[in-house]
């Protein structure tokens, strides 16, 4: 059960009602997610927002399903595990190449560097040095992209945090947590 109420979207507060009907919209569904941060419109509204921003980036779905897993592995939460794999096999994953992501790994040595970086800023709480950037850009991806990586490690905090946090119920099919 959560530890926040879930809102339905008949009784949201007028500023979260227009962006639930746009996340239903996208899914087809409103995940419990946003019907937990939609007690409070100015999260919702945040939330939303970088999910819009960082879907029209430059980096590619894939690969951003991919960071999505390995931290949610990392924080221990359940409910962006199951999402994100869902949501990275949409974007044409395999099953395997999500479940290495959870685990860090990659066959691909680009996707296995910004697992890396992104894992490093997770567990290191952002302290990365100058080596760790180098590595990123030896394997090929431009400020840019990187800058967009470091963008995706903190949305999924922040979806991370809400879920664990309140305890949000999953919606999505379950994925075993690799970490103990």
């Amino acid at each position: 059960m959560s530890r926040v109420p879930l809102i339905d979207a008949s009784l949201a507060p007028a500023a979260s009602k227009g962006l639930l009907d746009q996340i239903h919209g996208a899914f087809g569904a409103t995940p419990n997610m946003f019907r937990a941060v939609a007690n409070s419109p100015a999260a919702l509204k945040s939330m939303w927002g970088a999910f819009g921003a960082l879907g029209g980036g430059v980096l590619p779905a894939q690969l951003a399903e991919q960071i999505a897993v390995a931290v949610a592995d990392s924080n221990r939460c359940e409910y962006c595990l199951a999402a994100h794999t869902a949501l990275g096999r949409k974007a044409g994953a395999s099953a395997e190449q999500m479940a290495a992501a959870q685990a860090g790994r990659a066959d691909d040595p680009q996707t296995a560097a910004a697992l890396a970086f992104a894992l490093k800023l997770v567990r290191q709480h952002g302290q990365v040095g100058e080596a760790d950037v180098a590595a990123l850009r030896s394997a090929g991806f431009n400020d840019e992209q990187i800058v967009e990586i470091l963008a995706h490690v903190a949305l999924n905090l922040f979806t991370n945090y809400v879920n664990v946090a309140f305890d949000v119920p999953v919606d999505f099919p379950r994925v075993q947590l690799r970490v103990a």
